[in-house]
């Protein structure tokens, strides 16, 4: 008797998903939490901090790491008079991807009249064949101030790993006050190696970053962004036009992370001197 087995079936890869919503407000003079939503990989924790400190949220993506086809959304609100810092409690790793599926990642900020935030999440480490869409998108009040650090790693020198192709799109839009004041669309891929040896993107660096800052005292920090900069990059200067915020931006290359790291601790405390540089990034 031939026994009857059914026929094996096709397993479909399991697929990261993440959601995570918070917002801060002030009350009595301290920075506090409003709404908290979290959902699917996506966890949000609330390291204590001192009273007149900026409410500080970690960011944490429970799968590890993203692969092609995960997808993980994040969004942020500050209500009036409110200060609201965000970080990752370890590096986002961007894994390879099957053929060309990729990983998505969004992000929204929401900054009310007077409040401020301070975006500092660790690096994005991205491996070889990695697939990535990002997309970033701010809108912000007339008086609120808003400083942003990406960083960036294309493979860990330590650990000998070389990113030879994949793809990497990012695309940032910072409304203030309802104008547009900050677009960028950057696309790395397929050959992210050879890219990145020419001398018009990074002239062989594995790390960058970018940083903006949106505040009334952004002009007058700009020379001393400069000089902590120094020949790892460049610094920049938009004025409003009228009394106002201006907007400093900053790019930076390095040779790898550890390099990186060197040029951005000192440049997030001149920048965010109230929060300082999170715990996290030194524990």
């Amino acid at each position: 008797m031939t026994a009857q087995f059914p026929p094996p079936t096709v397993l479909t890869p399991q697929r990261t998903q993440g959601t995570g919503r918070l917002s801060a407000k002030c009350r009595d003079g301290e920075h506090r939490l409003d709404r908290l939503y979290q959902a699917g990989a996506a966890r949000l924790r609330l390291p204590r901090v001192a009273r007149s400190s900026p409410l500080e949220a970690v960011m944490i993506n429970t799968a590890g790491g993203l692969t092609g086809g995960d997808q993980m959304d994040w969004r942020f609100e500050t209500g009036p008079g409110a200060h609201l810092s965000l970080t990752t409690q370890a590096c986002e790793r961007i894994y390879r991807a099957q053929g060309e599926s990729r990983a998505h990642v969004s992000l929204r900020l929401a900054l009310g009249e007077n409040s401020s935030l301070a975006w500092l999440p660790q690096e994005t480490i991205l491996f070889d064949r990695a697939r990535l869409d990002r997309s970033i998108e701010v809108d912000m009040a007339a008086n609120a101030r808003l400083l942003m650090v990406e960083p960036v790693v294309f493979g860990r020198v330590a650990m000998q790993e070389i990113v030879t192709t994949g793809l990497f799109r990012d695309q940032w839009r910072i409304r203030h006050n309802g104008r547009l004041l900050h677009a960028e669309a950057a696309r790395l891929g397929p050959d992210i190696a050879n890219t990145l040896d020419c001398a018009a993107s990074t002239g062989g660096g594995l790390a960058v970053a970018t940083v903006v800052m949106v505040a009334p005292e952004a002009e007058a920090r700009l020379d001393a962004a400069r000089q902590i900069i120094g020949r790892s990059g460049g610094a920049s200067y938009l004025s409003p036009g009228a009394a106002g915020s201006g907007k400093l931006l900053a790019r930076l290359v390095t040779s790898d992370s550890y390099a990186l790291r060197k040029v951005l601790g000192p440049l997030i405390r001149l920048l965010n001197p109230d929060g300082g540089l999170p715990k996290v990034w030194t524990t």
